[in-house]
């Protein structure tokens, strides 16, 4: 075999032919190490062992897929991948048609490996519409089957039940074209019987969980798994898996294939019959003639099978409970006893079932087969059971391990045949291989003649009394001196005490060991008979799927002749698979399964090693092993071991094996371990490759440690160089940009220098032709046009006369700004003037009482900006129109200024009265507002000062003088509703009258004068305030708190 460092780890070998020693014990200890790693492939030559891990692992990833695609076979880790590509590359390179053999017991893993070598080869072939298409029919063939074939076992919760040949055929360019599928050996005693713990065949369950009510109705199903008797009255919950889910899986899988609806519900319906079967009930009851009969129980369930099948309930009946047999010319009804009954009805079941597995295998192969007359090449992957050994083994497990031992036959032929067609192409001699030739076991079985199925075959056409006691005694006549066959009479013959072997069994020798088998059944098992009333029933059904699969039935078609046993029909297959695989090159995938509990990375030695055992991977070694154990390439050898030579290090001119020849010749290796074929190096034992790897890796470790020297010293050189470069590009780039700066600042004081002597020279030549003071006349003369035109233009584009536009041309020279600002000021003091000479007297005295008012309030009072949208009317109480007012009109005496009705405080008490106010040009008059005669009369003269608040209110305190006739009694503290109005008439009317301003304070706490002595006043801002006016409070004798809202 052919090898590299991947397959060269001492403490796990890849590839079990390099063990070194080779005993039971190191394979064991191999396979538990790598498994213990995650490494759940290794190989036997080209042979991938393969241990289940029960749980997903990260290693099919599409990534995975490219890493094996195109390569080496043993040039990366072992994996199943790696077998893939090597058989798809033969097949599109080599022109070779390839076989993929996966062997394993129940539980290995054997459906997985046939799904991953077929994703594999769909990944890596072309891609097309069609192809696509193709691949994708192939891939969805596995659901479908799965789902008819597989059950859950002890073992296993998805065990195929039937073996399984798929060829997939490929075009010239390695595209798919489509394929056919062979199925083996059914287990169709599954439908009627399976032990607890195990479950029937998976459709059944997954039709009662996934099918939809109306589906179900149609069927006349109930999806309570629990009603019906071949699932054993059990539930059908199985953890982790959705019956439901995939149940639409297949349904869709269907689809892809391209079963036609009409074909799904027909499936359906033969399905829902084979369960409902199981349900139909018999009755023991009793002729006229004492004899004994059977009849259903409950008719309602055969009533439901006959309207799905379109059959008359009598007919079906008839056929359960009776048999026609004919004697000579004479045609008798004979009814049959309860258990008789039961089986042609489990026999029934049985049938349709595997009639019904059968059309569905070739309906898939009517939708993926090839046209017939195209060239093509063909893969074929075989998933077929393993080896079986339990304690109690019948007819099926003797078909199995038949099976088994002729693949093993075809195994160990085509790999001695390899091995010996590759030393002679290269030249070597061929020494024979000693091993096991079980072609006497399957001479033991098949024997035409003196056969063991030969036997059985002729016990069942044997007339009279026939039981399985005879065919034993047969057998132990005709086998008594056979090495590979023993039974209890055999051992006695031979004076052999053996407990192990009960009676009723015998015992075979087989490749991987002992297996007894119990006879009981092998007869019935063997005949697999069904009463031709139940066939012709079948055929009579207007059901066509059904009617289909039972042509016998037809009474035109009668046939005397017995159909093929069961035990016939397998060794034809066998037979033709056998060809088949002969025809072809084959690739071995042996699956193992690592424990009996499902347990995710868990190894059990001993179950492994019986594995190891009947699976032949010690008599598998030993062939591979036989004369060398390692073979490689002259080219690849040399690659890889020529620096254990100075003359091959690092460059070798001449030829390949040369090359090699003298690597080996350096070293101390006996000449009987090495053999030089035409293209090839043969290497005898482990031990020496083993020697070659271990020198190889101390000189890879001195040659990693020279070239990191040298790539250290490249590197830093590198380093350097790159640095000095950087170092005077840079120094090149900075002084050429320090000249042209330094250049660029000359070029500017030259072309000054050149500037101001161009101009003196000009000047002094010049000078001549003009008068000393020219420049300062010419200068001046051009400013003096630029103001004419300036203010002449401004002339024409005076603003508009409205006062409130502020509107003015900007300067059109900036030495012209000062001059443009202060026009703009001397025109908008003009247009008020002109404004205010338009006025009539009344509005201008209305407008100088604003105008004062703003100045005494603006931005002191709170009050002031509410009273400038009020006019000030002066007259508010209507002296003249009121003739209540006449005394009052009187003492104003055409001297009124401002009339208006005040608040007075009291002095005592706080409290507010009514007064009427009279402001005239000499006088400030209080009166009762209800007497209307004056109660004070004030002289403008006697007061002193005005206080106000800064608040919103009309409080006011009238400060007089103390020499004043009319405040004898203090100070007069009023409040208005016009107190700005008020207070600026006042101030007008000293101003006129007297040429003196009011004194004026705007301050929250001041001092009064009363009759009994001074009061502090103080004024706060409360909401307990009156929104009518202030609230004056006293506090004591000298203390007052107005309260203003």
């Amino acid at each position: 075999m052919e090898t590299t460092t991947s397959l060269l780890d001492a403490a796990a070998v890849g590839d079990l032919v390099l063990l070194d020693p080779l005993t039971e014990e190191s394979l064991l200890q191999t396979l538990q190490e790598r498994f213990h790693r995650g490494d759940i492939y290794t190989y036997i030559g080209n042979v991938v062992i393969s241990v289940n891990p029960y749980r997903p692992l990260p290693i099919y990833t599409p990534e995975k897929v490219q890493e094996y695609h195109n390569c080496n076979f043993f040039a990366v880790k072992p994996h199943i991948y790696a077998i893939a590509d090597d058989a798809y590359r033969s097949l599109c390179d080599r022109d070779r048609d390839q076989c993929i053999l996966i062997t394993g017991e129940s539980g290995a893993g054997k459906t997985e490996a046939s799904k991953l070598v077929m994703s594999y080869v769909a990944a890596v072939s072309s891609r097309g519409e069609e192809v696509d298409k193709v691949k994708e029919q192939l891939l969805q063939s596995n659901p479908v089957l799965e789902a008819f074939g597989n059950a859950k076992t002890i073992r296993n919760d998805n065990s195929s039940r039937f073996g399984k040949y798929m060829d997939v055929e490929f075009d010239f360019k390695g595209e798919p074209l489509g394929g056919v599928i062979s199925n083996y050996l059914l287990e169709k005693s599954r439908i009627v019987r399976h032990v607890k713990g195990e479950r029937n065949f998976h459709i059944f369950y997954q039709l009662l969980a996934g099918g939809s009510a109306q589906l179900l109705q149609q069927l006349k199903l109930r999806q309570d798994c629990r009603h019906y008797g071949y699932l054993n009255h059990e539930s059908s919950a199985l953890p982790g898996v959705d019956d439901a889910a995939n149940f639409h899986a297949m349904q869709d899988a269907m689809r892809v294939i391209g079963f036609s609806p009409a074909e799904v519900t027909a499936l359906l319906e033969v399905t829902a019959v084979v369960l409902k079967l199981g349900n139909v009930q018999l009755s023991s009851t009793f002729q006229a003639s004492g004899m004994e009969a059977c009849s259903i129980a409950e008719p309602r369930e055969l009533q439901e099978i006959c309207e799905l099948i379109g059959l008359d309930p009598g007919v079906l009946e008839r056929a359960l409970c009776s048999r026609t047999v004919k004697v000579r010319d004479e045609t008798v009804l004979t009814a049959l006893s309860v258990p008789q009954g039961y089986y042609g009805r489990d026999a029934l079941a049985k049938n349709i079932y595997s009639r019904l597995f059968d059309w569905l295998v070739n309906r898939i192969n009517t939708s993926i087969q090839v046209k017939p007359g195209e060239q093509r090449k063909v893969m074929g992957v075989l998933d077929i059971y393993g080896f079986e050994i339990f304690q109690d083994n019948s007819f099926e497990q003797f078909i199995i391990n038949y099976c088994n031992e002729k693949l093993q036959q075809i195994f160990i032929l085509l790999t001695l045949k390899e091995e010996q067609e590759e030393y002679v192409r290269e030249g070597i001699q061929w020494t024979p291989v000693e091993f096991f030739d079980n072609s006497i076991i399957c001479n033991l079985i098949e024997n035409g003649t003196g056969g063991i199925l030969a036997m059985l075959d002729e016990e069942c056409l044997r007339p009279g009394v026939v039981n399985e006691d005879t065919f034993l005694a047969k057998l132990n006549q005709l086998f008594a001196t056979h090495k590979h066959y023993e039974s209890k009479e055999t051992q006695s013959a031979r004076h052999i005490m053996d407990a192990s072997l009960p009676p009723r069994c015998f015992r075979i020798h087989h490749y991987a060991g002992k297996v007894t088998y119990n006879v009981t059944g092998f007869i019935e098992k063997n005949n697999d008979l069904l009463f031709r009333d139940l066939s012709q029933a079948m055929w009579a059904a207007r059901q066509e799927l059904l009617r289909s699969l039972f042509p016998e039935g037809d009474p035109q078609k009668v046939s005397l002749k017995l159909p093929p046993t069961a035990g016939c029909q397998f060794k034809a297959s066998v037979a033709t698979l056998m060809k088949n695989l002969y025809s072809k090159n084959p690739n071995y995938i042996r699956c193992i399964k690592p424990n009996e509990t499902k347990a995710a990375m868990l190894f059990t030695p001993e179950l492994v090693l019986a594995q190891v055992q009947y699976l032949g991977l010690m008599e598998n070694v030993r062939v591979r092993r036989a004369g060398y154990a390692f073979r490689q390439l002259y080219g690849p050898f040399l690659n890889r071991y020529k620096m254990l030579s100075a003359q091959t290090w690092p460059r070798w001119a001449g030829s390949d094996r040369d090359g090699a020849e003298l690597v080996l010749a350096e070293l101390p290796i006996p000449a009987e371990e090495l053999a030089f074929g035409h293209t090839k190096i043969f290497i005898r034992s482990p031990r020496t490759l083993f020697d070659l790897e271990r020198r190889r890796q101390e000189r890879v470790a001195q040659l990693a440690t020279l070239i990191q020297k040298m790539f250290r010293g490249w590197r830093c050189r590198t380093q350097y160089q790159l640095m000095r470069k950087s170092q005077i590009l840079i120094s090149a780039w900075f002084r050429g940009h320090q000249q042209k700066n330094k250049y660029k600042q000359m070029k500017r004081s030259a072309l000054l220098i050149q500037a101001y002597a161009r101009g003196w020279k000009v000047r002094r030549a010049y000078r001549r032709y003009f008068r000393s003071g020219a420049s300062a006349r010419l200068a001046n003369f051009i400013y003096r046009r630029l103001v004419q035109k300036f203010l002449v233009g401004l002339g024409r584009n005076l603003p508009p006369l409205a006062v409130l536009d502020r509107n003015w041309p900007p300067a059109p020279y900036k030495f012209l700004a000062n001059a443009n600002q202060e026009l703009r000021s001397i025109f908008y003091r003009w247009k008020c003037k002109k404004y205010r000479e338009q006025l009539p007297p009344q509005r201008r005295a209305l407008l100088q009482a604003k105008l004062c008012a703003s100045e005494l309030f603006k931005d002191k009072k709170s009050l002031y900006p509410k009273s400038l949208p009020q006019p000030f009317q002066g007259e508010y109480l209507g002296l003249t129109q009121n003739p209540k007012y006449q005394k009052l009109n009187a003492v104003a005496k055409d001297k009124l200024v401002m009339a208006d009705t005040v608040q007075k405080v009291n002095r005592a008490n706080g409290k507010t009265v009514p007064r009427l106010l009279l402001l005239t040009k000499e006088h400030l008059v209080l009166a009762d507002p209800k007497a209307a005669q004056p109660k004070t009369v004030l002289s403008l003269g006697d007061i002193r000062s005005v206080t106000v608040t800064r608040f919103s209110d009309g409080f006011l305190a009238l400060h007089l003088k103390e020499t004043s006739t009319g405040g004898a009694k203090g100070d007069f503290l009023l409040v208005s509703s016009h107190l700005i109005e008020l207070v600026t008439l006042l101030h007008q009317t000293l101003m006129d009258t007297r040429a003196q301003a009011l004194p004026l304070n705007i301050t929250d706490q001041f001092s009064t004068r009363f009759q009994k002595g001074d009061v502090a006043v103080t004024v706060v801002e409360s909401p307990k305030a009156s929104s009518d006016g202030p609230v004056c409070k006293k506090r004591g004798s000298h203390k007052m708190e107005v309260l203003v809202h």
